[in-house]
């Protein structure tokens, strides 16, 4: 698993991918947070904006890590080398997932260098930063982050064009958005188990508690078992690959 991370984390930096993932990220990321706080038409300290926002950013972003992990492989024939290695076929699977969650990890932190300006220049008309808050929503990016790459993992062991799995990665990752807003429309007691059989399958509806600065055990089990899920399910398509 080790080589495979190794390998992934250098393909990041000698092609454009990682590059383009940080550039792009952060610098979307430092505009978003200066118009929701210090150049809002109230200048508050208040994340909550911002955080919605890079959520949305995530989704559409993410996928730029994921796209090549296996569709490059099957596009260039290398995962004929792969197949045929002694490592196993989970080991390559956790090996491309830690390396763009370490990816993701590195925006994580590079982007909450913003907050020290937040923290020196607290807008007079607001309250200071409310540390909880940007905690639990940090470790709510964290957990989602973790199942948007394992998802785009999964989305490209099925197609060998990268551009292709990203597209897919991101549609998959706005129905789910939608799923749990269609989950809203079912008000009243009629609608009950169809409001709770939508809010387990949306990896949103356990996002709001890490919001408010509250650690949700519930969803952090959740959360790292569809991360689980669909690396299993990435590593049941490859091995399928190598059986046929």
């Amino acid at each position: 698993m080790f080589a495979i991370y190794k390998k992934e984390m250098r393909s990041y930096f000698t092609t454009a991918t990682g590059y383009i993932f940080l550039a792009v990220s952060l610098a979307v990321t430092g505009f978003v947070f200066s118009i929701s706080t210090f150049f809002n038409q109230s200048p508050t300290s208040d994340t909550s904006s911002y955080f919605s926002i890079i959520l949305f950013l995530m989704m559409v972003v993410l996928p730029i890590l994921t796209m090549r992990s296996f569709s490059e492989e099957r596009r260039t024939k290398t995962d004929q080398l792969l197949l045929t290695s002694p490592n196993s076929i989970f080991s390559l699977v956790l090996g491309k997932f830690f390396s763009a969650f370490t990816m993701y990890i590195i925006y994580l932190v590079l982007s909450s260098f913003n907050f020290i300006f937040l923290y020196i220049y607290t807008p007079e008309t607001s309250s200071p930063p409310n540390m909880a808050m940007i905690i639990g929503n940090y470790i709510a990016l964290i957990l989602l982050g973790m199942c948007f790459i394992a998802i785009g993992i999964f989305v490209s062991t099925l197609t060998e064009n990268m551009f292709a799995s990203a597209v897919i990665t991101v549609g998959a990752l706005f129905g789910l958005l939608i799923i749990n807003g269609i989950g809203n429309l079912f008000t009243g007691e009629a609608f009950y188990i169809v409001r709770v059989v939508i809010n387990w399958l949306s990896l949103f509806a356990r996002f709001d508690a890490f919001v408010y600065g509250y650690f949700d055990i519930g969803a952090l089990v959740y959360y790292l078992s569809i991360t689980g899920i669909f690396l299993f399910l990435s590593e049941r398509v490859f091995q399928a690959r190598r059986l046929s």
